[in-house]
């Protein structure tokens, strides 16, 4: 994993990078609950390449979107590859690789059983507590269900 460091990093902007691999831990052991731990109650989240209306809440479009990846990609994994700090507006930025086998239907995609695996870009805004309080998601759909549809 590459991590931009331009000057010595604060404590502050570690805690939230280690918040972010926290989440991603979560994410590769299927915890659900853990994962939601680490984000205010009424945070939101965006799943950009699906449109308008997959923005919502973290505990339930976030919830019910991961909870449904987890169910139709039982393997689904992750590895993070670089992680940016935006001072700004106290961002981190994580391009992730998602990957996994299809094991059930999933948005309209019919399970012939193939893998997959996405570049994802996750930003993670962060409120003075250190609770994630937004997380925007973008990957490349078309690539993704080109990867499911193959025979």
């Amino acid at each position: 994993m590459k991590t931009n460091i331009s000057r010595k990093e604060s404590m502050d902007i570690l805690s939230k990078k280690g918040t972010c691999i926290e989440f991603f831990s979560a994410y590769q052991d299927l915890d659900i609950d853990r994962m939601l731990n680490l984000c205010h109650e009424d945070g939101t989240t965006s799943f950009e390449p699906l449109g308008d209306e997959y923005k919502g809440t973290i505990y339930e479009l976030g919830k019910n979107m991961w909870m449904s990846l987890m169910d139709c990609f039982p393997d689904i994994d992750n590895t993070v590859k670089e992680m940016t700090y935006n001072e700004k507006d106290s961002t981190v930025t994580c391009t992730v690789s998602i990957f996994g086998t299809q094991a059930k239907d999933f948005a309209g995609v019919i399970c012939k059983d193939n893998d997959f695996e996405t570049e994802h870009i996750f930003i993670f805004r962060f409120q003075e507590n250190d609770l994630i309080d937004h997380i925007s998601i973008s990957w490349d759909m078309e690539a993704f269900v080109k990867q499911l549809s193959r025979d």
